[in-house]
C-alpha cells in the first residue's frame, strides 16, 4: 500500500480542523431564518390556539419567526404527513396532537406516514380534557340519564366526532363500550361542521375539548353533562367529572406536543425544546393556556418520545377492541 505523502496528510489535517469546527458554527447559527409550525386543525381550534400563543413567545426567545400554518382536514393527517416528509432541518415542526399520531397507525391500513419512524418528539406542551356535550333540546340532563335511558338498548346514540380516528371518535367509542350503550360515530369533515350539528340537534351528543366546548356551553347553545378530568375545569366548573357522574373508569385526553421529522439536528432539536419548555412555563403563557382549557406540562425531549410511545400502545389497545379499520 502507497503511503500517503506529507502534503497529503496535511491537507487532510486542515480538512478535518475545518470539519471539526464547522459542526459548532452550524448550530450556533441555528435559527438563521423563520420556522413554520403545521397546524391540522382550522384557526380558533385547540390546537391553533396552542401554537399561536406559543409561538408568538418562541419567536422571541429564538430571535426568529415562527410561522403558524393551518393544513386542516382528515383528522390533522394532512398536516402531519406534510411535516413527516419534511426537510429535517430544524426549520419543520407538526402541532400533533393524539388523533394522527397516537391513533392513526392503527386505525387506517394506509397511513401515508409512520410517526414512530419519521417524527420525533420536541416537547410535550399540554393535555386537552373532553366534555361530553348534547343539545339544548335532548332530554338528557345528566350522564346518568344518557346511560340510564340507552342501557343495553337496540338502538344507537349519534354521537358527532371531528373526524374518524379522532381522540372523540374513540372516546365515543369507550364510552359505549364501559355503559353497555349502542353509539354511532357520525363524522364531520370540519369542527366548524360537526359543533354546527351538535347546535341543531342533529346528534345525540359528542365528546368535544374542553377548549372547543366552552364558549358554546357558556353561550347556552350545548348542554354538558361530565368531563373527562381528573378535576373539575375551571372553565365549566358546574360539570361534574366522569368520576363524579359515575364513570371513574371513563378517563381519556388528548396530549398536544411540537414534533419534528426524524433526522433532524440534535442541537437544533435541544435548542427548539429549550425554548417551548421555558415558553410554556412563563406564567403569562401558562395562565392564557389554563383559561383556554389546557392542562399545561411542557417537558423535554425524553418525556415526549417516552409520552409517544405510551400514548401509542394506549390508544392503539383501544381501536384494536373497538373493530375500527379505516381506508
Amino acid at each position: 500500500m502507497t503511503r500517503p505523502s506529507r502534503r497529503t496528510l496535511a491537507a487532510l489535517g486542515v480538512a478535518l480542523i475545518a470539519t471539526t469546527f464547522a459542526f459548532p458554527a452550524t448550530a450556533q447559527s441555528y435559527p438563521d431564518r423563520p420556522m413554520r409550525v403545521s397546524v391540522g386543525f382550522p384557526a380558533g381550534t385547540g390546537p391553533d390556539l396552542l401554537a399561536r400563543v406559543v409561538g408568538q413567545r418562541l419567536s422571541e426567545f429564538l430571535n426568529q419567526p415562527v410561522v403558524v400554518d393551518n393544513k386542516p382536514g382528515a383528522g390533522g393527517q394532512i398536516a402531519t404527513q406534510l411535516v413527516a416528509k419534511s426537510a429535517a432541518d430544524g426549520y419543520n415542526l407538526l402541532m400533533a396532537e393524539a388523533g394522527s399520531v397516537s391513533i392513526a397507525p392503527t386505525a387506517f391500513e394506509k397511513l401515508p406516514y409512520n410517526p414512530a419512524r419519521e417524527l420525533v418528539g420536541v416537547a410535550e406542551l399540554a393535555w386537552a380534557d373532553f366534555v361530553l356535550v348534547v343539545p339544548v333540546i335532548s332530554p338528557y340532563k345528566t350522564l346518568a340519564e344518557m346511560v340510564g335511558a340507552n342501557k343495553g338498548k337496540s338502538r344507537a346514540l349519534n354521537f358527532a366526532t371531528f373526524g374518524a380516528g379522532s381522540p372523540g371518535h374513540f372516546g365515543a367509542v369507550e364510552f359505549g363500550t364501559q355503559a353497555d350503550v349502542k353509539v354511532e360515530p357520525i363524522h364531520f369533515r370540519s369542527t366548524g361542521d360537526a359543533v354546527t350539528a351538535i347546535i341543531a340537534g342533529d346528534v345525540d351528543g359528542a365528546w368535544v375539548s374542553t377548549a372547543v366546548a366552552s364558549a358554546q356551553l357558556k353561550g347556552g347553545k350545548m348542554r354538558a353533562l361530565a368531563t373527562t378530568a381528573q378535576t373539575r375545569s375551571q372553565l365549566v366548573p358546574t360539570v361534574p367529572t366522569t368520576a363524579e357522574a359515575g364513570m371513574p373508569s371513563l378517563r381519556f385526553s388528548s396530549w398536544l406536543a411540537i414534533l419534528a421529522p426524524a433526522g433532524t439536528p440534535e442541537a437544533a432539536l435541544d435548542t427548539l425544546s429549550r425554548g417551548l419548555v421555558r415558553t410554556v412555563q412563563l406564567p403569562e403563557v401558562r395562565q392564557k393556556l389554563i383559561e383556554a382549557g389546557f392542562t399545561v406540562t411542557g417537558a423535554g425531549r425524553t418525556e415526549t418520545d417516552r409520552m409517544l410511545k405510551a400514548e401509542a400502545l394506549r390508544w392503539g389497545s383501544i381501536v384494536k377492541t373497538s373493530g375500527f379499520k379505516g381506508d
